[in-house]
């Protein structure tokens, strides 16, 4: 089946895709699917961390929910859902803290993101990494990165400023796969100089890199025209091509990364594709996300733009579901997001000797401030650490 996408794409320097996409009715009620999935999951993850059981940061994909409601706070799922029916596994992805939604479209389980979000052994990095840190390495997901714009660009070593996502790309043209790189970041992010550094080797060698800006129009706290001269971050490759996408439609973010793809894996050179998304509530769990900007603004944003609805919308129109149908897919994924919150409560914490583990080198006489004496012996034991 053919559908076209309402709002057209706008180009720099390369001729824009189709806004006719090419889909089918599975396609459509699985995105449906995954997307209220995704969404339950991070309604499920305030509520968890406002109930204490998660700790520390904790970035969800869209903001911050202040009620469970028909209209939730989250808003990018279309981003994720879009690009993963356009990539496959073998293709590479590193982006943000926003990063627990990324791992379920890579193929994650909502047990792995919620045990690693309250610190568990069966999280995605065995309860050692939080919320900024899920990875699947079989799935070619590199995980999300706290430092701002490292995804996108340079490793946050004082020594090593080797780019990330460019480093991806590079290792897809060395061994001669048909793949591409895809390097997430943000509208904040847009503004840091190594991007535009690694931007500039990734065009003068041609390496297969998306770079995917998801533009929410805010930093925080402080709005787009506030912090950028120039706010089309598309354009911002200047002498590499870029694309304007609707990113709360999911069959668009399809379009385009389909057709970023192709372009990459042809031997053109990266691109950079700027998603036009929203921001319901606050960057962070401490952020109200109403002090800089009007309620007016964000209800009209939701009840116009919001991307599950959306695609709810297209399976209503298309007569691809009815009503009881859509209810029974809504009801099997609020399931299966209570079997991973039950689930990641009765996993165990990591133990005490798991601490030492995955580091470059075991030091002598290393001081780990606020281990006691007896798990300081398992790790002496362990390790030889003194």
């Amino acid at each position: 089946m053919m559908i076209d996408v309402p709002i057209p794409f706008v180009a720099h320097r390369i001729d824009p895709p189709s806004q006719t996409v090419e889909t089918s009715k599975a396609e459509i009620v699985d995105m449906f699917t995954q997307s209220y999935l995704m969404r339950r999951l991070e309604i499920a993850a305030d509520v968890l961390y406002k109930g204490k059981f998660i700790r520390g940061f904790c970035h969800l994909y869209d903001g911050q929910a202040r009620s469970i409601s028909h209209w939730s706070p989250y808003d990018r799922e279309a981003v994720c859902v879009g690009m993963e029916a356009a990539l496959n596994k073998d293709d590479a992805i590193v982006t943000s803290y926003r990063d627990h939604c990324t791992h379920l479209g890579r193929g994650g389980t909502p047990l792995e993101v919620m045990a690693e979000l309250m610190g568990r052994i069966d999280g995605a990095s065995k309860g050692m990494g939080g919320s900024m840190h899920m990875y699947k390495r079989d799935a070619h997901f590199f995980g999300g990165n706290g430092i701002v714009g490292a995804q996108a660009s340079s490793d946050w070593s004082p020594y090593d400023r080797t780019p990330i996502g460019a480093g991806l790309a590079f290792a897809m043209q060395y061994e001669k796969k048909p793949n591409v790189a895809v390097a997430m970041y943000g509208d904040g992010a847009a503004n840091q100089g190594q991007l535009f550094e690694a931007l500039n080797i990734a065009a003068l060698w041609d390496l297969p890199l998306i770079y995917v800006c998801e533009n929410n129009h805010y930093g925080m706290g402080t709005a787009i025209a506030k912090s950028a001269k120039s706010p089309e971050y598309f354009k911002r490759g200047d002498y590499v091509p870029g694309l304007k996408v609707d990113g709360m439609d999911a069959l668009a973010v399809k379009q385009a990364i389909k057709f970023a793809k192709e372009h990459c894996v042809s031997g053109k050179g990266p691109i950079v594709l700027e998603m036009d998304t929203y921001r319901y509530h606050g960057h962070s769990m401490s952020d109200p996300g109403s002090t800089y900007r009007t309620r007016d603004e964000i209800t009209g944003i939701r009840q116009e733009r919001d991307p599950v609805e959306r695609l709810r919308k297209l399976i209503v129109e298309h007569e691809l579901l009815d009503t009881a149908e859509i209810k029974a897919i809504e009801k099997a994924q609020r399931k299966i997001v209570d079997e991973a919150v039950a689930a990641g409560k009765a996993s165990p914490e990591p133990p005490v000797e798991n601490l030492m583990k995955n580091m470059n080198q075991i030091m002598d006489n290393v001081v780990v401030r606020g281990v006691d004496s007896e798990a300081r012996t398992h790790l002496t034991e362990a390790y030889g650490v003194k």
